[in-house]
Formats: C-alpha cells, sequence, structure tokens
C-alpha cells in the first residue's frame, strides 16, 4: 500500500523521530485508510500501539485539512467519538491523547462522558463538545435522547469503537450497532450511503472470526472496509507454578491458596505484579491470603474488582500508573486495555476458561512493543495442569475463540425506540431502514416492526388496557414520549447489563466501602462477619438501601459470593484439553504433563484416558449409590445440558431418579439404584435427534425463560426499577417480571419478548449450537465405559463439586475431602 506524504504526516513523523519513535507498518496503513476516508478494523496484539493507529489518523487529517491554522484553530466542534466498553479505559485514553495532542500544539480538548461525568462537566459539553469524546455506549444513547442531538455530531468526522471484541456478542456492542446506525445517518443524511463524510473504526485484540467482527461493526455504512492487521509477533512466556506434591485425587479451588507461599517470591522478585481471580469472592480471599503469609506488603499491595467503591478503584489504577503498588489481586476488572507500563508480571490464578482471556490477561505485562510478556498459571487443583500445555499449543497454533453476534434483541431494540422518542421523536419508516441496515436486525420482518411499534404506543395485546405502557405518543407523523416523567424514567434506566440488586456498603459513621448483591446480604444475620474490598466487617442492619457496618477484628470471615461467579470452559480450550489428556497415555517431555504422571498412572491403573476421539464413561459404585461419570471436556453449561438430557432419555428406559453434579472436564449422575447405560444404548442416549423436544422435557425450561425474561424486560422498560436510592428488590423485580411473563404466555403467546427469552435461554444458558456439536462429536466417537472399583482421579472434583452444594460449611467440606483422600488413598 502506497503512502501519501501529506503535510499532517510529516508533522507526526517529525514528531515521533523528536521521541527517537518509529510508526509501525500498521499504523502507517490505517492512518493512509483514515485519509482516504476509508472505514476498517484494526487488530494488533495488546501493547503496540492500536490506540494511536486511529487517533493519530484523525489528527493528521484534521492537520490536513487545516493546514494553515491546525495550531491555533480552536472550537472545532466534535471530530472524534471514542466509544470504549470501561469507564476504566476513558481515563487512561485521555492522559495519552493529551499528552499528544498538547506535544503537537493543537487546541484540541479531551473530554470524557460516563456515568460518573459531573453535571457541570455534562453542561459545559453541551455548551461546547469537545473534539475528542470519550464515551460508554450507555452515555452515547443518553446523547441520542438529548433534543437537537444531530447538532452534536453535524462536525464529527471519525468514530473508534474500542475493544470491539469485548463489546461484540453483548447486548452493549447491540447498542452500539444502533447508536452508529443512527449517527452516520445524521452526519451522512438518509440516502448518502455509497460514499460517506464519516469514517467508523474498530479497535479489536485477535478473535477468531475477525472478518465477520467487521461486518457487524460496520454494517450500517454499506461500503466496502478493511481489515488492518499488525504483523507483530508478540512474545509471550508461560511458566506453570508446579505443586511440590501432586495431589492424585484433586479438588477444585483448595490447592491455590495453599500455592501462596510461592506466589510471594514472585511478587518480591518484580516491581509491579498482576494476579488475576476468576471471581470477586476468591479474589478478597487471596488478598488476605497474602497479606497473612507476607504481612511486610501491606500498603503496597492492593485489591480491584467491581464491587469495590470506585474511588478506591481510581487510587488502584493510578497507584499503578506510579508504580506505588508492587502487586493488585483483581478480576476480569483488569482484563481490558488499560495502559499500566510498570507492570511486568501478570499471574493467572486457575482456568482461565478460554484462550483470548488467557491471551488478554498476558498481555497486560509487558505493555509496550517489543517487550515480553510474562505469565504465570497458577492451578486451583493439580488436573489444571493440563490446561497449561493446552493453552500453550492453543497460542502456537494461534487457535483463538470467535465471538458470536447477538441477533434480534428486541428488548435493546425496544429501548432504543423510547431513546430516540425522548429526543426529537422519530419516523417510522426511515429508523426501520437504519435498523435493517445494522447486523443485529438484517432479518426483522415487517410484522416484528409493527409488533414494537404497536407495543410503545399501545401497549402491545395483552397490556393495552394499562397506560403505563402507552409511552410513545404519534404527533405529527413523528413517534415521541411526551411525557416528562415517562422521559426522565427512561433515561435514567438506559442500558443492557442487568445485575441482581446491589446494596451500598457504608460504615456506622460514614464511608462507603463497595456494594454487595442483596441475595447475599439476605442470609446474614446482625453480627455476621463478612469480607469486602479486603477489609473483615460486622453486619449491623440493612438501612434504607444500604448495609450498615462496623470493623471487626474476628479471625474468621464469610467471603461474599456473586451471582453468575462461574465461567464456563470455552470449545477451543475444551478441544485443546481433550488433545492434551490423550498425551498422559505416554511420557510427556512437557513439565506440567511430567509433573501429573502419578495422576494419570493411578487413572489407567483404575480405567482409562480417554484419547482425544474417545468419551470415556465411568460406571462406580459407592456407598452413596450408583454414579456414571461422563467426560465430553466440554464446560460446564455444556455438561449441565448435557446431564440432563442423559437424565430424561435414561428415565424413558426406566422409572429412576437422580442427583446431578458437574465441572468443565464432565459430569455425574447418581442414583440409588443401578443406572441402565451400556454398550447396547449408549450411542442412542448421545443422539442429536429429538433434542430440541428432550431439553424441554429434561430441563423446566419455561422457569428459565421466566427468569431471562427479568432481564429483558428491564432492559425494554416493562419494569421501572425505582429512583436512584430508592432502587426496588430483586424479589420484588422477579414477581413483577413473572406476572409479565404469565400475561403474555397466556395472552399474547407469541410475543416477540417471550419468543426471545426462550431463544436466549437456549443460545446461552444451553449453548444449544455447542450442545448439538458435542452430541454429533460424541456419536463418532469411540464410547468406552469402564467399571473402576472406587472413584479415579478424574471423577473425584466432580464428587466433591457435588458435595459443595450441600451447603457444607468450607471447614466440614475441607474436612470430608481430606477423609476421603485419605480413605481412597489407604485402599489402594
Amino acid at each position: 500500500m502506497k503512502l501519501t506524504t501529506t503535510k499532517g504526516y510529516k508533522i507526526i513523523e517529525t514528531w515521533l523521530s523528536s521521541k527517537d519513535h518509529q510508526p509501525f507498518l500498521f499504523q502507517q496503513q490505517a492512518w493512509q485508510h483514515i485519509i482516504n476516508k476509508k472505514s476498517g478494523l484494526v487488530n494488533a496484539p495488546t501493547g503496540c500501539g492500536k490506540t494511536y493507529s486511529v487517533f493519530i489518523g484523525a489528527v493528521i487529517d484534521f492537520i490536513n485539512n487545516h493546514a494553515g491554522d491546525y495550531q491555533t484553530k480552536k472550537k472545532n466542534g466534535l471530530q472524534l467519538l471514542w466509544i470504549t466498553p470501561l469507564r476504566a479505559l476513558a481515563k487512561d485514553i485521555g492522559r495519552a491523547m493529551e499528552e499528544v495532542i498538547s506535544e503537537l500544539g493543537l487546541q484540541w480538548e479531551v473530554a470524557i462522558r460516563n456515568g460518573d461525568t459531573p453535571t457541570s462537566e455534562r453542561q459545559k459539553q453541551k455548551r461546547q463538545m469537545p473534539e475528542v469524546l470519550i464515551i460508554t455506549p450507555e452515555s452515547l444513547h443518553l446523547l441520542l435522547a438529548q433534543k437537537n442531538n444531530a447538532d452534536i455530531f453535524k462536525s464529527l468526522k471519525i468514530i473508534a469503537v474500542d475493544e470491539w471484541h469485548e463489546l461484540m456478542g453483548s447486548k452493549r456492542g447491540v447498542q452500539a450497532e444502533l447508536a452508529l446506525s443512527r449517527i452516520v445517518n445524521i452526519v451522512n443524511g438518509q440516502g448518502s450511503r455509497v460514499k460517506g463524510n464519516i469514517s467508523v473504526w474498530g479497535i479489536s485484540a485477535t478473535i477468531g472470526n475477525l472478518e465477520q467482527a467487521k461486518e457487524v461493526l460496520l454494517a450500517s455504512l454499506k461500503q466496502e472496509a478493511v481489515i488492518v492487521k499488525a504483523a507483530i509477533s508478540k512474545k509471550i512466556e508461560v511458566i506453570p507454578i508446579i505443586p511440590d506434591e501432586i495431589e492424585k485425587y484433586p479438588w477444585a479451588g483448595h490447592l491455590g491458596i495453599k500455592l501462596v507461599d510461592k506466589v510471594i517470591p514472585i511478587i518480591n522478585a518484580n516491581k509491579t505484579t498482576l494476579i488475576f481471580i476468576n471471581t470477586r469472592g476468591m479474589s478478597e480471599t487471596w488478598y488476605q491470603a497474602l497479606l497473612t503469609a507476607s504481612p511486610e506488603l501491606s500498603g503496597t499491595i492492593a485489591l480491584h474488582h467491581g464491587s469495590i467503591e470506585q474511588e478506591l478503584r481510581l487510587w488502584v489504577e493510578d497507584s499503578l500508573h506510579t508504580g506505588i503498588l508492587r502487586a493488585v489481586v483483581c478480576t476480569a476488572s483488569l482484563d481490558l486495555g488499560v495502559d499500566f507500563r510498570p507492570v511486568d508480571t501478570v499471574i493467572q490464578v486457575g482456568s482461565p476458561k478460554g484462550v483470548s482471556r488467557f491471551l488478554q490477561r498476558a498481555g497486560r505485562s509487558g505493555h509496550q512493543p517489543g517487550e515480553t510478556s510474562r505469565i504465570y498459571f497458577l492451578p486451583t487443583h493439580s488436573l489444571e495442569l493440563v490446561e497449561v500445555a493446552a493453552l500453550k499449543q492453543a497460542m502456537d497454533e494461534n487457535y483463538i475463540e470467535s465471538k458470536e453476534p447477538m441477533l434480534l434483541c428486541f428488548d435493546v431494540l425496544i429501548q432504543y425506540l423510547c431513546t430516540l422518542a425522548v429526543g426529537d421523536g422519530f419516523n417510522p419508516t426511515q429508523i426501520f431502514e437504519e435498523i435493517k441496515n445494522t447486523y443485529c436486525y438484517a432479518a426483522i420482518t415487517d410484522d416484528e416492526w409493527h409488533e414494537l411499534l404497536h407495543f410503545i404506543t399501545q401497549g402491545g395485546k395483552a397490556l393495552q388496557q394499562y397506560d403505563d405502557y402507552k409511552k410513545v405518543e404519534i404527533i405529527d407523523g413523528l413517534y415521541k414520549i411526551p411525557s416528562r416523567k415517562i422521559a426522565m424514567r427512561h433515561r435514567m434506566h438506559i442500558g443492557t447489563i442487568v445485575s441482581d440488586a446491589m446494596l451500598k456498603v457504608k460504615f456506622l459513621s460514614g464511608g462507603f466501602i463497595g456494594v454487595i448483591e442483596e441475595w447475599f446480604i439476605s442470609r446474614l444475620e446482625a453480627g455476621d462477619v463478612f469480607t469486602l474490598a479486603g477489609r473483615k466487617l460486622e453486619f449491623v442492619m440493612i438501612k434504607e438501601m444500604s448495609v450498615l457496618v462496623r470493623k471487626s477484628n474476628a479471625k474468621k470471615s464469610i467471603v461474599p459470593s456473586w451471582m453468575g461467579g462461574r465461567m464456563s470452559l470455552t470449545a477451543n480450550l475444551g478441544l485443546m484439553l481433550r488433545k492434551k489428556m490423550n498425551e498422559g497415555n505416554r511420557k510427556s517431555k512437557e513439565p506440567e504433563l511430567k509433573a501429573l504422571e502419578p495422576l494419570f498412572s493411578l487413572q489407567k491403573e483404575l480405567s482409562i484416558i480417554p484419547k482425544e476421539n474417545e468419551l470415556l464413561i465411568e460406571h462406580i459404585e459407592t456407598k452413596d449409590g450408583f454414579h456414571i461419570f461422563v467426560y465430553p471436556f466440554e464446560g460446564r453449561l455444556v455438561h449441565e445440558a448435557m446431564a440432563a438430557i442423559l437424565a430424561y432419555r435414561i428415565s424413558k428406559i426406566t422409572p429412576i431418579t437422580f442427583s446431578i453434579a458437574m465441572n468443565d472436564y464432565g459430569f455425574e449422575l447418581l442414583s440409588d439404584q443401578p443406572i441402565p447405560v451400556d454398550d447396547a444404548n449408549v450411542y442412542e442416549l448421545f443422539t442429536q435427534e429429538n433434542l430440541l423436544a428432550d431439553i424441554q422435557k429434561s430441563v423446566n425450561s419455561t422457569e428459565m425463560a421466566r427468569r431471562k425474561f427479568r432481564d429483558i424486560a428491564v432492559i425494554g422498560g416493562l419494569i421501572f426499577q425505582g429512583m436512584p436510592g430508592e432502587k426496588v428488590k430483586a424479589r420484588h423485580l422477579q414477581s413483577s417480571a413473572s406476572l409479565l411473563f404469565n400475561v403474555f404466555s397466556e395472552y399474547d403467546p407469541n410475543n416477540i419478548l417471550l419468543k426471545q427469552a426462550y431463544r436466549e435461554v437456549l443460545d446461552q444458558q444451553m449453548e444449544e449450537v455447542r450442545l448439538r456439536n458435542a452430541l454429533q462429536r460424541i456419536n463418532s466417537s469411540n464410547i468406552i465405559i469402564t467399571f473402576p472399583q472406587k472413584p479415579t482421579p478424574f471423577c473425584f472434583p466432580i464428587i466433591v463439586d457435588g458435595l459443595s452444594r450441600n451447603n457444607l460449611s468450607s471447614e466440614r467440606l475441607e474436612d470430608r475431602i481430606k477423609r476421603m483422600q485419605a480413605q481412597l488413598e489407604k485402599n489402594k
């Protein structure tokens, strides 16, 4: 590709030379495409300057268009709209942009707009928009809810969507698609769809379906777009932390904390270390364990997760920048591209559950071009060492997960139409054309569109008797919300992130600590001690939606757990895991597999280690009853659905009841009578035939859809969540949603939101496509049934997972598991 040497490019080249820097080829290519008014997707490894590839392109374009006065020209209106999924990213990106602007002598202003932006700053932006606005999808929709919002975007040249790999496949990504469809048409003018005045650029880390990611983002532009891919190989060093002694009967969660003494030397040997934990509850436990093991870390170690109050999170992020902190224990809250330059090492505790997430976290260290990213993998049970080998191979083969885009999210569309109606109103014919040009709604039918319009104006078939659901009125051909009360309520609840009701946690004496889910607090009694933000807190009472606490010096405390804390293994990592398990059948040179030889030997002695094209089923009888263990290595969600279907199909052979347990590697069916699974019927039990019907019968899909409908009803504005500080309790939200679910089921069974709830259960909770693929693979595999005389190393973690659900205290559970381990070792 030929690069045009423009005045803007020369100025940037001189500036970079003065700093002894050279642009990467992919950055130069992106700049040229931006000058040529093209749109596209930039793909580069973490820490290689993806942000500059678009931002400096916008600067070059501006200098080219204002060659004589680019350093004096002020108040240019909005030039670059930067959409980012995380508030934490905004400050960091803004800081980097302001540094460039200052050194080039531009008169540009950079501003941030998200839920934390003060009213005074918003008013300032309303009077005079900055040249660069960094914004979240939710706040962008709030801009579209303003009167005369077209004026905001009239000078706009470029839209950048940062971390597109993270947004795509979520309803926030759909929000971005809808906002782009509107802004592109505002700037280009309706009908001007061939060569526009606006460029749209996505910025993405590597995912398996980059081409599709580009199509989803840029569908509204209806013009040819490009992918700019960095030919940069980012060196990543993966170091397993291998226990001194391998347990032959492993169980999830417990090994990690025992290895805390191996983590302290890593922290001491590095300037700054990020320690990634998969759940907020375990991050609290790890923070305490590190301080107990090494008290001298006090003051130089911090905790960062989504339930800690914002001021403390911002302090942690700033302290990482300045190098004050030696270590931060964190969750996915620090997954995305925040440029923490001092971080030189990352520790992943437990399975990252996917290849792309592991790469993302590894990239937090050595976060600059040319530097090596170093990541330690600390297993939470010994079998997870196989995942180290699997991740290494997946990275070598560049076998990275795809992100599937969401389709026909009618709840998000209802919210969006009400957003437009709150602003200047909308013409249904024009907006229908815009919506059909997005990827998400390309397949929307005329009937579905008219049902949506009828729903927002009349409440649809089932709710037309209730005025509360007649939000939108048709005024002079435009669909508008004239009611100030309805408009205010709508603005307050724009967004697609629906979580269980959160309560603020405050000291009796004042001072905000963080937030906790209502369901967890509802189980506590006055005097109970729990941990939050690394502090031991005594629960006093709930008052006005706040949890009042006092400091506690108790030695023991309850670690909170949050709903949805368990991620499931991805299909890619599952495939690599099956390949690596097969290597347990022979001597391996890989250190993590070599360490597992005692465990593999016992597994082979009692049963087998399945090859890649085999499915292992173990029949075991214990004092608890008759067990079968199945090992598809497909992840917890697929196993949950597969176990339920298998249980249902077996029950058709003979009347039988089961209890079910599962982990990412396999699942268990336990009964009080022998389980009729043998070579004669096993392939039939795992067939894909009648899968949808069997899913409906094997799980309470109606109840699952009812729970899912709550989120859809909240996003679609059917349920008012309450004024700030007066949030509706989770159980009241659920009962309101349940009532609506019943009304639709009885009086409007074809309602599009009702159908969406059932579809989301299949796609997201049951992972129906992946379940079908797994059954197809199993049916073409060799199914091997073994009859071990006692539990095997493979089944032991699943047994423990089942025990942990029986509400045993953690101490009683640990004692029981140790007795089981000792008994099994003795019975060799």
